[in-house]
């Protein structure tokens, strides 16, 4: 394996599937375009600014964190529905499961949610975060059903030299037995605009940055929709901001129902409180 492999933002969506299925991650070149990153650089770059480096050994001593992005943008639309990304993941996550209610076996399919969401910016100065599988916030056995698809944003190039994330491809066939080598990581290269998607199971990290400029990333995972959220969205982004995205976004916020029954409100699809929401204003 030379490094990660990389698509055109038309390419096949089973091609990318069949990427991600065999290698964990690919990359897919100018997946959102000049003016989309830059509304997201006028919302984000000021609270970035503002923040201080995160202080600890796993988040970067020279690294600065700012997350509850879909409060602080309105233009994450076409990042977190980008055909191949979301496509993707719900190819790979939504599949379906059957159970028996009573005599009766029905067809049930997951949903799936926002987890996380983070900008990262990557100092000068900061070393290399420790490999890592995201996933092993579900506590669930390797190799498996995958149960989060991440994507990586670049809003800077990334590049070896400056802290692209570390990736080691195929490792999310890997048993827990084994542990990530340094040596069998690869840094992602790429230029701002575009993205990477690796799964829950692939061991990865930033990079280190011997640069003399920052790298930002910004990132969102989408996980099934019967686990806990990483990030809290309920309590990240206020329904007022919930309302300014589309409905399949809010959904994905964690408006909606997951087969067979879980999140409902009052026996009810949670997406009606956004109705009523709406309706009121």
């Amino acid at each position: 394996m030379t490094g990660t492999p990389r698509v055109r933002p038309d390419a096949d969506l089973d091609e990318v599937v069949a990427i991600l299925e065999r290698d964990g991650a690919v990359i897919v070149e100018d997946l959102v375009d000049d003016e989309t990153l830059a509304r997201l650089w006028d919302d984000l770059g000021p609270a970035l600014d503002a923040r201080d480096f995160s202080g600890d050994w796993y988040n970067g001593t020279r690294t600065r964190r700012v997350s509850s992005l879909f409060a602080r943008t309105a233009q994450l639309t076409p990042v977190v529905t980008h055909p191949l990304y979301l496509g993707a993941a719900r190819r790979i996550m939504q599949k379906p499961t059957h159970i028996w209610m009573g005599k009766v076996r029905v067809e049930m399919v997951p949903s799936i949610q926002i987890s996380g969401t983070q900008v990262i910016q990557i100092h000068p100065g900061q070393g290399k975060q420790p490999l890592h599988r995201d996933d092993a916030l579900h506590l669930r056995p390797h190799p498996g059903p995958t149960s989060r698809v991440q994507l990586m944003l670049a809003m800077s190039e990334f590049t070896a030299e400056n802290g692209g994330t570390m990736v080691i491809p195929g490792s999310h066939h890997w048993d827990d037995e084994r542990a990530p080598g340094a040596d069998e990581a690869f840094p992602t290269e790429m230029s701002a605009g575009s993205g990477l998607i690796w799964l829950g199971g692939v061991y990865h990290g930033g990079g280190r940055n011997l640069a003399d400029t920052p790298r930002t990333g910004l990132t969102i995972a989408l996980d099934l929709g019967n686990l806990r959220q990483e990030e809290n969205q309920y309590l990240a982004v206020p329904r007022e901001a919930v309302l300014a995205y589309p409905e399949e976004v809010r959904r994905l916020l964690g408006y909606d129902r997951c087969p067979p029954g879980l999140g409902w409100y009052e026996m009810e699809d949670p997406y009606s409180l956004l109705e009523q929401a709406e309706a009121a204003r």
